[in-house]
């Protein structure tokens, strides 16, 4: 049971096939082997947190001088090392068996690398692992903090009408959506409203929050909202350019779907921390119709029928 709840409270202990499998997601290397590169001058140090396979401190190995790659799983530990061994410039990245929530470097570092990242940044434990480093670097070693990759976090929550049949198995349930496919299942009800922009060098709250309303853009049934976070992984100020990258969508579905038309609007309230699980969402959700747009086609016909019954029931002058 104590191994079973450190898993689920760390939210680090993702089986190695998975890691190994995300070194074929072309998009998310490529984000970050550029965004490192934009980042991580020659002769840097740096610090990475969670470092999985190790490809991200390989990246940061080209320029730096020296790379700290910390991974709490014993297994990930061996397999990086391993890996590192035999790639150019691996021998800059030292790989240390530490848990991140609670781990400083040695010297100050120029860089940190932080990839704990799910949608929602639920799961996983980005928020509480960056706000721990923060504190304990300033009270170690003080000003300037280091350059965080990635630097942000853009959060968003949009309506939607899904489709939960699979092969007439009806399945209301969480899905994930590659954010670069088309979702042929799904039903855009209105537009992304943004409710979190996080900048990871700033101080800020792990709860991820939001009560306001949107705008229903299109007829239908209201049965899910879609959850999307976009990650900036480097800014580049010279060239006013950025580095991002989207993690999968999250469809999380209503409890009872609503009928909505254009013109409506919901309102929508939700809070969880930060690295919670998956259901954190779900169970402190809700959402319900606020302002039913009426037609102005049936606004006409009402007061067409308003203003004929007043005539009906006014007295008429007789004149002889």
């Amino acid at each position: 049971m104590q191994n079973k709840f450190e898993s689920l409270e760390l939210g680090q202990f993702i089986p190695l096939h998975y890691h190994h499998n995300m070194l074929n997601d072309t998009i998310r290397m490529q984000g970050f082997k550029e965004a490192i590169d934009w980042v991580v001058k020659p002769g840097a140090k740096v610090l990475e947190l969670g470092g999985g396979t190790g490809v991200q401190s390989f990246f940061a190995a080209q320029k730096a001088q020296k790379v700290y790659c910390v991974e709490r799983n014993p297994e990930l530990v061996n397999a990086a090392r391993s890996l590192l061994a035999q790639n150019t410039n691996g021998d800059k990245v030292e790989v240390i068996q530490a848990d991140a929530l609670h781990y400083l470097p040695p010297e100050p570092v120029d860089v940190v690398i932080c990839e704990m990242l799910h949608t929602g940044l639920l799961r996983e434990k980005q928020m509480p692992v960056i706000d721990s480093f923060k504190k304990r670097y300033l009270e170690r070693f003080g000003d300037p903090l280091p350059v965080f990759v990635p630097e942000a976090s853009i959060q968003a929550i949009q309506p939607i009408q899904q489709d939960f049949h699979f092969e007439g198995f009806y399945a209301p349930t969480i899905l994930f959506q590659d954010p670069c496919a088309i979702q042929e299942r799904s039903k855009n009800l209105g537009d992304p409203e943004i409710f979190q922009l996080l900048s990871y060098a700033e101080p800020f709250d792990q709860t991820c929050q939001w009560d306001g309303e949107i705008l229903i853009t299109e007829h239908g049934q209201l049965n899910a909202l879609r959850l999307i976070t976009k990650n900036i992984l480097a800014i580049n100020m010279h060239t006013c350019n950025i580095v991002d990258w989207h993690t999968q969508y999250i469809i999380v579905p209503l409890a009872a779907p609503i009928a909505v038309s254009k013109g409506d609007h919901i309102s929508i309230r939700f809070s969880y921390q930060g690295g919670a699980p998956l259901s954190a969402l779900s169970d402190s959700l809700e959402v319900c119709l606020v302002n039913k747009q009426i037609p102005v086609l049936e606004l006409a016909l009402e007061a067409l029928n308003s203003t004929a019954e007043s005539q009906s029931n006014t007295p008429q002058m007789h004149h002889y």
